[in-house]
């Protein structure tokens, strides 16, 4: 008696063995089911807007500041500029390098290529001086005056690069909505935090002087995203994000004697669409 409960015992044991190994064969683990280790990076096109700004201008001989001056960005269009590598830094675009540190959470490095165009040919508020006023089409009257070309050109439009790291969390979404096989397609969420300098090469035509052309640490920005991505076949993906931020550039050149310099502040907001892929090494 004893001896066949012995033998029930050890068939019970072998055949549950037996069980969670074919489980654990016919189950197996999805890719898309952890990030951790994961490296990624993607590519894409933005479209911007900007808050007003007060551009505050110094030099030998002049000291005035522009208030709530409007600017526009400069978008390319769906062109083959973005994958043309001769002239991929003349679209918006955006660039990103980043690590998943665990499954939610990941760090990245990236530069924001915005381009900034002042307003042509509008009145705007003035206070200060400046050398020979009312020569320069401006028309100054009653503190205000009209930026003319002749008076002032101003962009950033080689451009306003944002240079930035990024701490971001994502999330799965995919088994809210009835996705089963993540390894096909995955729907994620993102959001993020991110800060860092402004490197622009700003095309200024002050007072009929001649541009500075030249990249410059202009100063800093912060910035918060949030956005969708959708990843196909476990390692590529498109994602689309909403961007936005505040800019200070207490250092902008903008002629070749370096005494010349402007500053402004203002917010940015971005609406962001990239292809990018994601792997292991």
């Amino acid at each position: 008696m004893k001896q066949s409960f012995l033998m029930v015992v050890l068939s019970f044991c072998v055949f549950s063995q037996y069980t969670f190994s074919q489980e654990t064969v016919e189950m197996p683990e999805k890719y898309t089911s952890h990030n951790k280790g994961k490296f990624f990076i993607f590519w894409g096109g933005n479209r911007e807007s900007f808050s007003k700004s007060d551009i505050h201008f110094t030099g030998s001989n002049y000291d005035f500041t522009l208030y709530d001056v409007e600017a526009h960005d400069k978008p390319k269009g769906w062109h083959v500029d973005y994958v043309n590598p001769g002239r991929m830094t003349i679209p918006q675009t955006n660039l990103r390098i980043g690590y998943f540190i665990n499954d939610h959470y990941n760090i990245s490095i990236g530069v924001d290529h915005m381009k900034y165009v002042m307003d042509q040919d509008k009145r705007v508020r003035y206070s200060g001086y400046y050398p020979n006023p009312g020569s320069y089409n401006e028309n100054p009257n009653n503190n205000e005056l009209t930026l003319d070309s002749k008076f002032l050109e101003f962009e950033h439009t080689d451009g306003l690069n944002y240079i930035h790291t990024e701490f971001s969390r994502v999330d799965d979404l995919s088994k809210y909505i009835g996705i089963t096989n993540t390894d096909k397609f995955q729907i994620n969420v993102t959001e993020g935090l991110g800060a860092g300098f402004l490197f622009p090469k700003t095309n200024s035509t002050l007072l009929m002087k001649d541009n500075n052309d030249a990249f410059h640490v202009a100063g800093y920005g912060i910035s918060a995203k949030a956005g969708l991505n959708f990843t196909f076949f476990k390692h590529f993906f498109i994602q689309t994000e909403l961007k936005g931020g505040f800019i200070n550039m207490n250092d902008i050149r903008t002629s070749k004697d370096p005494v010349d310099k402007a500053s402004q502040k203002f917010w940015f907001f971005q609406r962001i669409i990239a292809l990018g892929g994601i792997f292991r090494i």
